[in-house]
C-alpha cells in the first residue's frame, strides 16, 4: 500500500481524550507508516497481516486501536464479561515489553492489563486473573495452562493479536497456537491481527484458515534491514575472535552493546572472558530465572550495565533506547535471526552499528543472510589495533551453573524453548544418585554392604555361608545324567542315532555305542600280572584310564614254562606278543 512521505500526527486520528493523554505523556507525536496504516484499518473493523521490519512501532500499532475500540464499546453500554483482547508473544521479554507499553499508553483508561509467562510461579499470576483482566498478554504455554485449569476462557475474546508470528513457529509454538484458535470465537465473530517480520507459508496458513479476509500491510519489504544501521563483517579465525572482539570494543568504545552468541555455553564464557579483560558484563539466556533476566535487562536500559552477552532469547522484543552497537560474535544459523539481532539498534529512526565475526564454524550461514537482506555485507580489514591481547587466553572458564538457578531444567510451557536437555533428578537413576555423608568410601555412590555382625550377635552363630556354584533349576539334559539306567541309555541313543544303532540288536553298553560311532583299531588284549585278585586289561587302561574293572572276565593264556618261557616273558613286548 502507498503511504505519504509526510507522517500523520497522532492527534489527527481523533482518538479518545484519555487515550490521547497517554500518547502525549509517552511523547509520541508522529505516526510511523506501519502505525498509520494499521490503526486506520483496525478501526474500520478489518483483520490485518502486517509485515514490517523491527523497530517500526508495531506494538503501539495494535495497542492504540484496541484501546480505542474498547472505549467505544464501553461507552455504548457493552456488558461483555471476560477479557476483551488476547495478545500472544513468543518470549517472556517481549510479553513484558508489551505489558509495559500497554500500561504506559493506557495509564488513564479504565482497563487492566497483565502479562502471563513461564519461568515464574503461578500464584501471583492467578491473583491477577482473579481481579479481572481486560487485556491478556502472554506466551502460549502459560496461556494454555491457565485455560486448561479454567482460569482463562478463550471463547470470550473479541480481539486476537499474534506478535512475531514467524518466531512463534520457529520456537515450536505452532500446535499451541492452533489449539488456542480452536477454542476461540469463529473468525467472523472476532478481529485478528497478525504481525511478522516475514510472511512465510506457515504464517499465511494461519491467515487463510483463521482470519476473515485479512488486509496485508507491507512496509518497505524490499528493505528488510534498517538503512541507518552500519553493517560490517570481519573474517576471523575461531581462536582469535576474543582478541578481535576486545579490539572492536576498545576502538569504538560504545556506550552500550549487545553481543550475540549461538549457544548458551558460549554466552556465559564470552561474558566471563570480557569481565576478566576489564569489561563489566552480564549474560542472559533462556535458562536464567525470569527475575534475574528482568533485572539484567533493566540495568542495561537504565545505563547501569553497558555490555550484555545474549543468545537469541534477546533478539526479539528487547527494546533498548539508544543502543549503539550489536555484535554477532557468532554468525546466526537462522538468516532471519540476523535481521532481528541487528534490529535491536537504530530503532525509531536512530542510527546504529552492527558488526559480525565470521569464523570457520559459522561462516556457512553468511550466504543465506546476504540473500535474505538482498545485499552483500561490507567486509572490514583486521588491522593490528584490532588484535588486542586477551588476558583470559589459556584460562579455563568454569560455568557458574548454580547462579543460574536450575541450569538445564526444562522451562515451563510458556517460557523460552532454547533450554538444554534436562538432567535426571537426584535419585532417579544411575546419574541421579546422591551420596549421603559417610555413605561409603570417598567418591563412591553406593553405600557399603551391611556387615553380618548383627546376625552373629543375635543368634550366637555365624550365618550360613553363601552357596557357590549352586546348580540351576533347569532340568539336566537327558542322556548325560549319571543316574541313567542302561535301559534309559538305550532308549536315548535310539532316539538320537536311530533304531539301528546296534546292528546285532544287542543292548550294548554306552562305551560300545561310542565305539560304533568312532570306530578305532582295537588293541590286542594282553594279560598283565596284578597283585590283586582281579586282573585289568591294558586296553581298558589306555582307553579311558578308568579305575573301574572291566565287566568281562580276563582271557587267560597258558603260562610258558622253562627257559624259553622266561625269555619270552622278557622280550615279548618287543616282539609284539
Amino acid at each position: 500500500m502507498e503511504y505519504s512521505l509526510f507522517y500523520m500526527k497522532f492527534v489527527e486520528l481523533n482518538l479518545h481524550p484519555d487515550l490521547q493523554r497517554g500518547i502525549d505523556e509517552a511523547e509520541f507525536t508522529d505516526c510511523t507508516p506501519v502505525q498509520e496504516q494499521t490503526i486506520s484499518l483496525v478501526l474500520q473493523g478489518k483483520d490485518v497481516t502486517v509485515q514490517s521490519q523491527t523497530g517500526t512501532g508495531k506494538t503501539a500499532a495494535f495497542l492504540l486501536p484496541l484501546f480505542q475500540l474498547a472505549l467505544q464499546s464501553l461507552e455504548n453500554g457493552s456488558t461483555s464479561k471476560g477479557a476483551r483482547a488476547l495478545i500472544i508473544a513468543p518470549t517472556r521479554e517481549l510479553a513484558v515489553q508489551i505489558y509495559e507499553e500497554a500500561k504506559m499508553l493506557g495509564k488513564h483508561l479504565p482497563f487492566r492489563s497483565a502479562a502471563f509467562y513461564g519461568g515464574v510461579g503461578y500464584k501471583e499470576q492467578e491473583q491477577e486473573l482473579s481481579k479481572g483482566v481486560d487485556f491478556i498478554i502472554g506466551t502460549p504455554g502459560r496461556l494454555m495452562d491457565f485455560e486448561s485449569s479454567g482460569k482463562i476462557d478463550f471463547s470470550t475474546i473479541d480481539y486476537l493479536i499474534v506478535d512475531e508470528a514467524d518466531r512463534l513457529f520457529d520456537m515450536g509454538f505452532y500446535p499451541d497456537l492452533q489449539a488456542i484458535l480452536r477454542k476461540m470465537k469463529s473468525r467472523r465473530e472476532r478481529r485478528t491481527l497478525l504481525f511478522s517480520a516475514t510472511l512465510g507459508t506457515r504464517v499465511m496458513n494461519i491467515a487463510w484458515e483463521h482470519m476473515n479476509e485479512p488486509v496485508n500491510v507491507e512496509i518497505e519489504p524490499e528493505h528488510i534491514t534498517v538503512e541507518a544501521i552500519e553493517q560490517t563483517l570481519f573474517h576471523v579465525a575461531r581462536d582469535e575472535k576474543m582478541s578481535v572482539l576486545l579490539g572492536l570494543l576498545k576502538k569504538y568504545d560504545p556506550q552500550n552493546a549487545i553481543i550475540f552468541t549461538n549457544t548458551k555455553r558460549a554466552a556465559e564464557e564470552v561474558s566471563k572472558r570480557l569481565s576478566l579483560n576489564g569489561f563489566a558484563c552480564e549474560f542472559i539466556m533462556g535458562d536464567l530465572p525470569q527475575s534475574k533476566r528482568l533485572k539484567i535487562i533493566g540495568n542495561l536500559k537504565n545505563g547501569q550495565l553497558h555490555y550484555l552477552v545474549a543468545t537469541d532469547v534477546a533478539a526479539r522484543g528487547l527494546h533498548i533506547d539508544n543502543l549503539e552497537m550489536v555484535i554477532n560474535y557468532d554468525i546466526p544459523e537462522d538468516s532471519e535471526g540476523y535481521v532481528h539481532r541487528i534490529g535491536r539498534t537504530a530503532r525509531a529512526g536512530k542510527s546504529g552499528r552492527a558488526i559480525s565475526l565470521a569464523d570457520e564454524r559459522y561462516v556457512y550461514g553468511l550466504s543465506a543472510i546476504e540473500h535474505l537482506i538482498g545485499t552483500k555485507i561490507p567486509v572490514g580489514e583486521i588491522t593490528e589495533d584490532l588484535m588486542v591481547e586477551d588476558l583470559s587466553r589459556g584460562r579455563r572458564i568454569h560455568l557458574d551453573r548454580d547462579a543460574q538457578g536450575d541450569f538445564g531444567r526444562p522451562n515451563s510451557r510458556g517460557g523460552s524453548r532454547d533450554s538444554s536437555r534436562s538432567r535426571p533428578a537426584a535419585g532417579s537413576g544411575p546419574r541421579g544418585r546422591v551420596r549421603e555423608p559417610g555413605a561409603g568410601a570417598a567418591g563412591s555412590e553406593r553405600p557399603p554392604r551391611p556387615r553380618k555382625v548383627a546376625e552373629t550377635a543375635r543368634t550366637g552363630s555365624k550365618p550360613a555361608p553363601r552357596p557357590r556354584n549352586t546348580p540351576t533349576t533347569r532340568p539336566a539334559v537327558q542322556g548325560r545324567s549319571r543316574s541313567m539306567t542302561p535301559e534309559e541309555r538305550i532308549e536315548f541313543y535310539k532316539k538320537k542315532y536311530g533304531e539301528d544303532f546296534d546292528i546285532q540288536g544287542n543292548r550294548g553298553t554306552e562305551s560300545e555305542v561310542s565305539a560304533k560311532r568312532n570306530p578305532k583299531p582295537r588293541a590286542k588284549a594282553r594279560t598283565t600280572e596284578t597283585t590283586g585278585p582281579q586282573k585289568e586289561t591294558r586296553a581298558s587302561i589306555e582307553k579311558g584310564k578308568s579305575k573301574t574293572k572291566d565287566s568281562s572276565p580276563a582271557v587267560e593264556t597258558p603260562k610258558p614254562k622253562g627257559f624259553l618261557g622266561f625269555v619270552r616273558s622278557i622280550f615279548g613286548k618287543k616282539n609284539g606278543e
